[in-house]
């Protein structure tokens, strides 16, 4: 038997850059996936191709539904003929932009084009890693919030949703068992509700009809020198019992101390490791 893991990989804010879903690109997922899948192997004892076939990743791609509004926007607005030095414009503009058109979606439309890659990726791994794959998700910046949204939706069973998913366990969320957050704006979004609001379920609550005795997880990784990224363990009681955050040092010699850290955490040994340890030992525990 090998029942495979199913690892959905969501980006964050920034310009939209499509070798993200690329397998063929170095820059597929941000260079992860090799990585990760090599650490996998390590652990195991195994030769890559074998590692590959325990696991199934696929990427959820969604910046150019607000790529496509934004550069619309710069054109009307006259954005080319403003300072940009360092191109610190083009980071605030997108990051802003894609933040603010996720949080005010107007009638909904934007958010539901938004989450529609989401569902895609799921529906694809149920059919590549099985209805039944053991889910990981792995989400870096706005990506952690708007993860956290949609397996919210699924958890909750908003009408919206319910109506647009398939309905194998894995995309109803009832697999999911590993979470990961890094470089995350999450505790921000909290200041919208009372107490700073309630976190998801990790592992899902129906994870034992599936696999009975499997644990699961949900860690968040921050670096201290990332402007954008938190940590919010501590944000209430409820987030307390939910999440683990862990400090890193993400990045490299040029980065790791500034504000880029915050591209950093993809590849970055500190993240890698404890995502590939939790993978093998899922993978054991299902096998």
């Amino acid at each position: 038997m090998n029942q495979k893991i199913a690892i959905a990989a969501i980006h964050g804010i920034g310009m939209a850059n499509p070798d993200f879903a690329d397998p063929s690109s170095k820059k597929y997922i941000s260079g992860m996936p090799a990585k990760l899948i090599k650490k996998f192997a390590q652990l195991r004892g195994e030769s890559i191709e074998q590692a590959r076939s325990k696991l199934v990743i696929k990427p959820i791609y969604w910046a150019e539904i607000v790529q496509i509004l934004e550069d619309k926007l710069a054109s009307r607005i006259g954005y080319n003929k403003l300072s940009n030095p360092f191109k610190l414009r083009d980071f605030v503009f997108h990051m802003l932009g894609d933040a603010i058109a996720y949080s005010f979606p107007g009638d909904g439309r934007l958010m539901q084009q938004i989450h529609a890659p989401f569902a895609q990726a799921l529906a694809d791994l149920a059919a590549e890693a099985g209805n039944n794959a053991p889910l990981c998700i792995i989400s870096h910046s706005l990506g952690t919030t708007i993860a956290s949204n949609y397996v919210w939706n699924l958890q909750n069973e908003t009408p919206e949703l319910k109506a647009r998913i398939g309905d194998t366990p894995l995309e109803k969320g009832e697999t999911l068992t590993l979470f990961y957050t890094f470089g995350s704006q999450l505790p921000l979004w909290g200041l919208a509700h009372e107490d700073f609001g309630t976190p998801i379920t990790v592992p899902a609550p129906q994870l034992n009809n599936y696999y009975s005795g499997l644990t699961g997880k949900w860690l968040n990784f921050y670096d201290t020198n990332d402007p954008l990224g938190f940590p919010f363990q501590h944000m209430n009681e409820k987030y307390k019992e939910a999440v683990e955050d862990k400090k890193v040092n993400a990045g490299n010699f040029f980065t790791s101390w500034n504000a880029f850290s915050h591209n950093g955490y993809w590849q970055d040994r500190e993240v890698v490791e404890p995502i590939a340890a939790a993978l093998v030992k899922t993978w054991e525990a299902v096998n």
